[in-house]
Formats: structure tokens, sequence, C-alpha cells
């Protein structure tokens, strides 16, 4: 299992894009979702699920996620989650 070490982030507010950012929970605290959408009756269980998915698969089960999304698309978003993850786990100070 990986764990976030640090907060990260990745993405930006532009239109078509989402601004993730990712900070360590307490442990056993589970993965906590701060959404931030024009859609969020449409898509925003869409949108939490992913989050969630990727996370598990990338091993992590305690996260801080914020989402600030403009329109995303799902390759985008899990794109953008995935280097979050990459950096948040990363030693301090690496990229």
């Amino acid at each position: 299992m990986k764990s976030i070490t640090h907060v990260a982030q990745a993405g930006t507010v532009e239109s078509s894009d989402i601004l993730i950012n990712l900070a360590p929970a307490q442990p056993q605290s589970g993965i906590q979702i701060e959404l931030a959408t024009p859609t969020p009756k449409q898509y925003g269980a869409q949108i939490r699920e992913l989050i969630r998915q990727t996370l598990t698969a990338h091993g992590i089960a305690d996260a801080v996620v914020q989402a600030t999304d403009k329109g995303a698309l799902d390759y985008t978003i899990k794109a953008r989650l995935i280097t979050a993850i990459e950096r948040a786990c990363a030693p301090e100070g690496g990229n």
C-alpha cells in the first residue's frame, strides 16, 4: 500500500481541465472527496467514483482530495489524479 506523505496538486482551472489537490489523511479515515463542479447532478457521482477507484487502484486507502472540475473528461481526471498521487508519494522536494 502506498501512502501520501505530503500535499501535492496537478491540473489547472482552465476549461476542460480539473485541479486536484491531494493531502494525507489520518490512518483508517478513508478517502474524503470535496468536489466543486458546474455539473454536480449530472456528473458529480461519476467523478467521485472515478477518483475513488483510481486512488484504490494505486493502493491509496486514506486521502483528502479537493477537486475543482471545469468540464474535464474521465481520462483527464484520471491523468491529473495519477500525477498528484506520484507527487504526493514521492520524497519531499522531488517530482
